[in-house]
């Protein structure tokens, strides 16, 4: 009877976690735009699953800040700020060189093959100019690298702040990609070689770099001299977030 109950539980708890990843992939990719609701029944009707699991998988993204609840209206899309995303990119400040440094001292050899794989890889597409391609392994080489600091809570956290930021910023392909594999080249070295002081400068230079342009900009309060305002520019609008990367 315990078998049975615990293989139950252990099936809600994997389904809850699949729609929770559902939910926050359309959260990030803007099928679900901030403030809108997010309703149960709908929800289980789109994933295919009764409303329980869509209740956990709630619960856990409000706690990750993807969602939040409004009286008379439930579960809605956060709906973050750019003083919240200026905040976000200061905590990777301090997150990524702390995870660079602890994979500098931890790492094992299935990670390093790993990181030297994705970093040949990495360097071939970018001298071949093919920049789709890039994208996924740079968030494949950040996860394994967050992995290689031997905190599982640490690799929990740099994986939230990641996602939040792909989330809050439409991101823009690097200017000069083979430069910026030639960094990620120089990372692996670091940790190839256990320099924990190297391995967390260039850390600390990766993250400094600003993500792109904040995707929610929202048009001034009117005043009371004039009752519209337009939105920012989008010159102005690149301006602030890389002054806010600058910042860090």
């Amino acid at each position: 009877m315990n078998g049975g109950t615990d293989a139950v539980a252990e099936s809600r708890r994997v389904s809850a976690q699949a729609v929770c990843t559902a939910i926050r992939d359309d959260i990030v990719s803007g099928a679900f735009p901030p403030g809108s609701r997010l309703i149960e029944e709908l929800l289980a009707r789109r994933y295919g699953v009764s409303r329980v699991p869509v209740r956990e998988a709630l619960r856990t993204l409000a706690s990750e800040g993807f969602v939040t609840t409004r009286r008379h209206a439930g579960a809605c899309v956060a709906e973050p700020t750019e003083q919240e995303a200026a905040d976000l990119l200061e905590v990777r400040a301090l997150l990524e060189p702390l995870g660079a440094a602890r994979a500098a001292q931890r790492r094992t050899e299935a990670h390093l093959k790993v990181l030297r794989g994705l970093v040949r890889l990495g360097r071939e597409r970018a001298r071949a100019g093919q920049p789709g391609e890039l994208c996924p392994l740079g968030d494949w080489f950040d996860e394994t690298l967050a992995q290689a600091s031997g905190s599982p809570s640490l690799a929990a956290l740099l994986t939230q702040v990641r996602r939040k930021i792909a989330w809050m910023y439409a991101p823009e392909p690097p200017a000069r990609p083979v430069e910026t594999w030639e960094t990620h080249a120089a990372l692996v070295d670091a940790v190839v070689r256990r320099d924990v002081e190297r391995a967390r400068g260039i850390a600390a230079g990766r993250a400094g770099r600003a993500p792109g342009e904040f995707r929610f900009w929202r048009p001034v309060a009117a005043s009371s001299a004039s009752r519209t305002s337009p939105a920012p520019s989008a010159a102005v609008r690149k301006h602030a977030v890389h002054t806010a990367g600058a910042g860090m």
